[in-house]
């Protein structure tokens, strides 16, 4: 990839794994050419590597690679915001929209306020087209936000997970 441009990071090397154990079907799927795909997306900068977002968390909308991370780092620039997560949820028109999963702090933070708020510091097609509000965003023991349970609700009786 060109400097600057995302891609998903691949590692080649003898300290790199052989294989998942007793799973003959996640190797295949992970391991071309003898570069095993990490699953993450990233950049390289100025001779850095600069790890962006997962791969399988990206959302297509419109033919447009789009990245939760992104978005939920200016989500969390919003004082009332006290956590969120960004997922994509089917569109007839679009394959994917943005969705926007919150807690917030203060019941007085709207949907509008958010989507002004991400509209000043995104480009238009990646701001959020709706956004629900919970509690709690479920996360794993380590805090990784457990982003296939947030999926579920909205994919139900959907064949895959991509329109």
């Amino acid at each position: 990839m060109p400097e600057g441009d995302v891609g998903e990071i691949c590692v080649k090397g003898r300290q790199v794994m052989k294989g998942y154990w007793r799973d003959e079907k996640a190797t295949r799927e992970s391991f071309i050419d003898g570069w095993f795909r990490t699953g993450d997306a990233g950049y390289l900068k100025g001779g850095y590597l600069y790890i962006h977002d997962r791969v399988k968390d990206m959302i297509i909308s419109g033919g447009e690679n789009i990245y939760p991370a992104e978005i939920e780092n200016v989500l969390m620039q919003h004082p009332l915001v006290a956590d969120c997560a960004v997922i994509g949820v089917p569109s007839d028109r679009w394959g994917e929209t943005v969705k926007a999963i919150v807690s917030r702090s203060d019941e007085g933070l709207s949907e509008q306020m958010l989507i002004e708020h991400c509209r000043k510091l995104l480009a238009a097609y990646k701001c959020p087209k709706s956004v629900d509000w919970t509690t709690d965003i479920p996360r794993n023991p380590s805090g990784k936000i457990l982003k296939v349970e947030l999926r579920k609700p909205y994919w139900k009786g959907k064949a895959r997970q991509v329109s």
